[in-house]
C-alpha cells in the first residue's frame, strides 16, 4: 500500500525558512508528478508547487521566488524549500503524488499533512 509521509513542519518567524520533505513508500513505480498543496483555516486547499518526473516545475504565484521544489525519482521523495516565509504561508501542507499507470489507470495519493506556522 502506497504511503506518503511528510516531515519538516513547525513554527518559524516571518522571514525565516523551513524545508518540508515527503517520503513515498510501498510503490513499485516512480510517481509521474509530485507536489505540495496547502490549506489554511477557512480556505480551500491550493497547489503550492509541483514537479514532474522529468523535472518540470510549477509554482503558485504567491510563492514564486521564495519556494523551491525538488525530487529524487529513485526513492520517490519530494522536498519543498521555503524561504522568506510570511504569515500568510501558515497552513497545513500536504504531499501529493499523482499520474497514470499502464492502461491509463489514474492514481492520486496524499499524505496526512504537516503544520507550518509563521508567526512572531
Amino acid at each position: 500500500q502506497v504511503q506518503l509521509v511528510e516531515s519538516g513542519g513547525g513554527l518559524v518567524q516571518p522571514g525565516g525558512s523551513l524545508r518540508l520533505s515527503c517520503a513515498g513508500s510501498g510503490s513499485t513505480f516512480t510517481f509521474n508528478s509530485m507536489g505540495w498543496y496547502r490549506q489554511a483555516p477557512g480556505k480551500q486547499r491550493e497547489l503550492v508547487a509541483a514537479i514532474t518526473i522529468g523535472g518540470g516545475t510549477n509554482y503558485a504565484d504567491s510563492v514564486k521566488d521564495r519556494f523551491s521544489i525538488s525530487r529524487n525519482n529513485a526513492i520517490n521523495t519530494v522536498s519543498l524549500q521555503m524561504n522568506n516565509l510570511k504569515p500568510e504561508d501558515t497552513a497545513v501542507y500536504y504531499c501529493n503524488a499523482w499520474g497514470q499507470r499502464n492502461r491509463g489507470i489514474p492514481y492520486d495519493y496524499w499524505g496526512r499533512g504537516t503544520q507550518v506556522t509563521v508567526s512572531s
